[in-house]
């Protein structure tokens, strides 16, 4: 971990805080939420052991990267945007994508957005689900899960926010990173409560020590969760801007990877092995499904992601 360098480098009118190890082709990794670019730890030194320039960003709004103060700056085209000045910073034209959580669905726009810039896509936890016209993102889950489903409970500037505080940093991370529910989050109204995991364990899984969520709260308790929670808020306002790419599918060779236990992979997993996900994303090569994992499997199942990264991107 000592040899993993850190710098600062403006892009896009922010600065971005970015570790990387490694030469070679150049391994793009994009974190979720409530994450950084710690996440990738282990495929940043297995990669750079293979012949990779592994290079993982705190996205704009998380850890040591600028967090513009208002809501509208985070949208996908302010992030992809981020990205895309990142690439051209690094020298090159393309690079391998690899994306977990809230990342993936960054991945997805700037696959779509911009494809010339992505050599092939290794997705993890959140497929690609193409643009409902109808519908705007939020409402639509409002109308399937209720007013109390987490995203529709993210979506006020400053309440969550203030829950999260009541209840301190260290829990909210604890709570959401070892959660085993596959049901999409329901919060309790007014509070965090138990959050996204009522069976929170007395003791972390082996996969994550006391001081890898040391790191994450050291971070979080200097910037707070709102960078974070500012993506969920413009979910709808992505709808409205993306409009004009309904209907487009996704064209870059891609490799799919989600725990069984992953949140939500049950109400995809018809459209993800039926054709459905296919169909949109046509060079759709594997889809892995990993026995016994849930939704954070790039920390938990640390190895088996770096060995499946490496199988696929050998290919390119």
């Amino acid at each position: 971990m000592e040899d993993i360098k850190h710098r600062t480098i403006k892009v896009n009118g922010i600065n971005m805080h970015v570790a990387e190890k490694g030469q070679g082709p150049i391994v793009l990794f994009l974190h979720g939420f409530p994450e950084l670019w710690y996440s990738w730890r282990h495929q940043i030194l297995s990669l750079s052991s293979q012949g990779y320039h592994a290079v993982a960003p705190d996205l704009r709004g998380y850890g040591d990267t600028d967090a513009p103060p208002s809501v509208t700056s985070y949208t996908c085209f302010h992030i992809v945007g981020d990205l895309v000045a990142l690439i051209d910073s690094l020298g090159v034209d393309q690079v391998f994508l690899v994306a977990h959580d809230w990342g993936a669905i960054i991945g997805w726009y700037l696959c779509l957005f911009r494809p010339d810039k992505i050599k092939a896509y290794v997705c993890l936890s959140v497929p690609y689900l193409p643009r409902n016209p109808k519908v705007k993102t939020v409402d639509s889950m409002r109308e399937l899960y209720g007013d109390d489903l987490y995203i529709c409970r993210f979506q006020e500037p400053g309440k969550m926010e203030a829950e999260m505080a009541e209840v301190g940093t260290a829990y909210v991370l604890r709570n959401i990173l070892t959660t085993r529910k596959t049901d999409p989050p329901v919060l309790p109204k007014g509070e965090f409560g138990t959050g996204f995991n009522p069976d929170m364990p007395e003791t972390l899984p082996s996969w994550l020590t006391e001081d890898d969520l040391a790191y994450y709260v050291t971070k979080f308790e200097k910037t707070s969760f709102t960078g974070g929670l500012n993506y969920y808020r413009n979910f709808n306002l992505n709808w409205e801007l993306t409009a004009a790419w309904s209907g487009m599918k996704i064209k870059v060779p891609v490799k799919f990877i989600t725990g069984e236990l992953n949140m939500g992979y049950n109400l995809v997993k018809d459209y993800i092995h039926g054709g459905g996900f296919k169909e949109v994303v046509p060079n759709l090569e594997e889809v892995i499904v990993q026995k016994g994992v849930a939704h954070f499997n790039n920390q938990e199942a640390a190895e088996d992601i770096s060995n499946h990264i490496c199988d696929f991107i050998r290919k390119f």
